[in-house]
């Protein structure tokens, strides 16, 4: 249910956006800043994330992702403003931002030798809720009369997934959770104590991970697959519906696009997992963007379709990179130092990516220009994915890094 609920906020508004603006009297510049605003809280809440951790816990810092969630969503659907709105989404998307960095920390911690199959499972649920956004939201919208119910779904779904991750609490407090806790952390050194309580870290911190080039090759990889992603929740629909197609029909062609990411998010982790060098399985789908993009500019009619795969084939990219960071790390603190890193910077960059395409429309009234921008960041993903292909973790590389004493002269 975490993994469900971390992306339908954002997606939602995509499908309804032009109703939106025109309720909420939403100026360009305010679209782009809703645009905007999910990759930016996700970077700079996510870089707290590991430090919140460390204060509260894993368990509770779950259990407040999933309230910020819930209230954020729910509350904006109703509110009249489009500052009270674009606030509430924040609140919403910082909730998201604490979950996106909590998974891998869940999956080390509870599954540490089944990190690949874990990791496949809740990418698969969330590209679901990707699915579910992207599909349903103008149907209720219409249904409903109003796109504040459309969006009001995805807040009520929330609130049931506070049931499950409420239930963590409550097993964190079972005379048996000490035996399971002891159970899971004996194999892994360095860690001195439970996930439901505060972290004593030995491992990989924030600033260790950012000394090191892998953090940096990792949080710039994680960024251009989120400038993909972010451009596409918030534009795609908007270009389908420039180029003819009804409200419906671009919320469904947003919906091939994840339906085509669904089965992938299952089986992508499972082949990395496996492979000796997945390099050119990363090349292979970051080579994928240009040809959709540039399919887009030609033929954005005929062709919707095909493109519409072809993006959520590319996409694949996004648990892959989940992925990776799992196997970047052997430890609990590796994988939240690490985490944390690549999640905050790499979304920090990633803002670039729905503002900019704004930006570009706006300027020249068309959608040639933000596409052609996008194919050619194929280029750089493909360098970065080679240089991840390389059997490393980030505590071997902090190991071999110099301390701030021995680097004085």
């Amino acid at each position: 249910m975490l993994a469900f609920n971390l992306r339908p906020g954002v997606v939602s508004t995509g499908p309804v956006l032009q109703e939106v603006q025109n309720d909420l009297a939403l100026t360009p510049t305010l679209v782009s800043v809703l645009t905007t605003l999910p990759v930016l809280c996700f970077g700079v809440v996510g870089a707290v994330t590991p430090w919140l951790e460390g204060r509260i816990g894993l368990r509770n810092l779950t259990v407040l992702a999933s309230s910020l969630i819930a209230v954020g969503l729910l509350a904006r659907s109703a509110v009249p403003g489009a500052l009270s709105f674009l606030g509430l989404s924040a609140v919403a998307f910082a909730g998201m931002a604490i979950g996106n960095v909590a998974l891998p920390s869940l999956v080390n911690v509870h599954f540490a030798s089944r990190v690949g199959p874990v990791t496949s499972i809740y990418t698969t649920v969330l590209a679901g809720g990707i699915l579910a956004a992207s599909a349903l939201t103008v149907p209720v919208a219409t249904l409903a009369g109003s796109w504040r119910w459309g969006l009001a779904l995805w807040g009520a779904v929330a609130c049931v997934g506070l049931y499950p991750v409420g239930r963590l609490l409550r097993r964190a407090q079972h005379p048996w959770a000490a035996v399971r806790r002891a159970h899971l952390h004996a194999p892994h050194a360095g860690r001195e104590q439970s996930d439901a309580g505060p972290v004593s870290r030995s491992g990989p911190t924030f600033g260790a991970v950012a000394r090191t080039r892998l953090g940096w090759v990792m949080a710039v990889f994680f960024g251009l697959q989120s400038v993909q992603a972010f451009a596409g929740f918030g534009w795609l629909a908007q270009i389908y519906r420039d180029a003819g197609f009804s409200a419906s029909a671009a919320g469904m062609l947003l919906g091939v696009v994840t339906a085509t990411v669904v089965p992938l998010s299952l089986l992508m982790p499972l082949v990395v997992a496996r492979a000796g060098h997945p390099g050119a399985l990363v090349c292979g789908l970051s080579l994928l963007y240009p040809v959709a993009y540039l399919g887009l500019v030609a033929a954005p009619v005929s062709g919707a379709w095909l493109w519409a795969v072809l993006l959520g084939a590319a996409s694949a990219l996004f648990p892959v990179s989940l992925l990776l960071i799992g196997l970047k790390a052997r430890t609990e603190e590796g994988t939240a130092a690490l985490s944390g890193f690549t999640q905050s910077v790499g979304y920090l960059l990633s803002v670039v990516g729905p503002f900019g395409v704004g930006l570009l429309h706006a300027a020249t009234g068309a959608w040639t220009l933000p596409l052609y921008a996008l194919a050619a960041l194929a280029l750089p993903q493909c360098a970065t994915g080679l240089y991840l292909a390389r059997p490393v973790t980030i505590e071997d590389v902090v190991a071999a890094e110099p301390t701030p004493h021995e680097r004085r002269p």
